[in-house]
């Protein structure tokens, strides 16, 4: 009898099915669109982390500020609580007081030495004078410059939420921190030499407190504008809050 599992040529079903089975198609590349050399495949993972590394060199590139671009916070006295330094032309008008001292005691030391140290000192009168002049000179001016330096780099001012505080000396340290309560009133000064350099100074008025009234050199006109408007503010603003 003929098996009908037998499709007549002989051939067993079962085994062809093994054999498809125990032998998988190869795979040529076109499917995939990538050749068999597994090196010629793109890696995902890499591919990846370089768009994203591209992407996020574009967005800091986008982000990213300008530091040139921006101005010192100590240069705004909008901003309350930042030390605030003076121009640095202040340092003339400082060093006019010293040097007209100078002068003057060169002067008197040279005209003492003509009058009566004369017979105690070889030389000419004439040299002598001059000599001792000098070196009076020099000391004093020296004294006074270094005085000078050391004066603008203490000086500071810082506007406070309820006070103005500043800070200056040499020898001897001086806070002074005024309420905005207490401020009475608000003057912007300029000398003719002050207006020759191009710099104001800003006077604050207390209550209570007479010949105690705080000065500010060494500031721009526009500067102490600026800052004689933010003070009135915030003296209004006191008085405001101590009524209530």
């Amino acid at each position: 009898m003929t098996d009908p599992r037998d499709d007549g040529d002989g051939a067993d079903p079962t085994a062809d099915r093994a054999s498809a089975d125990a032998d998988p198609p190869e795979d040529d590349g076109e499917s995939t669109g990538v050749g068999s050399d597994p090196s010629n495949a793109p890696s995902r993972g890499t591919t990846g982390a370089s768009e994203a590394s591209e992407t996020g060199d574009a967005t800091t590139a986008e982000t990213a500020p300008d530091s040139e671009e921006r101005e010192p916070i100590a240069e705004s006295v909008e901003t309350p609580g930042e030390p605030r330094t003076l121009h640095s032309r202040v340092r003339i008008t400082w060093m006019v007081g010293p040097l007209i001292g100078a002068v003057a005691a060169a002067l008197a030391a040279g005209a003492g030495t003509w009058a009566f140290a004369n017979e105690f000192l070889p030389g000419a009168r004439m040299a002598n004078a001059v000599g001792v002049g000098a070196v009076v000179f020099l000391l004093l001016a020296l004294y006074g410059l270094a005085r000078t330096l050391y004066l603008y780099r203490s000086w500071r001012y810082v506007v406070r939420e309820e006070s103005l505080y500043l800070t200056r000396g040499v020898f001897t340290k001086v806070q002074t921190v005024v309420p905005y309560v207490r401020v009475q009133h608000i003057d912007t000064r300029r000398s003719a030499f002050e207006r020759a350099l191009g710099l104001s100074r800003l006077v604050v008025y207390t209550a209570g407190s007479r010949g105690a009234d705080v000065t500010i050199p060494g500031l721009t006109p526009e500067r102490a504008e600026d800052l004689q408007s933010r003070l009135e503010r915030l003296a209004i603003a006191s008085e405001d809050e101590d009524a209530v």
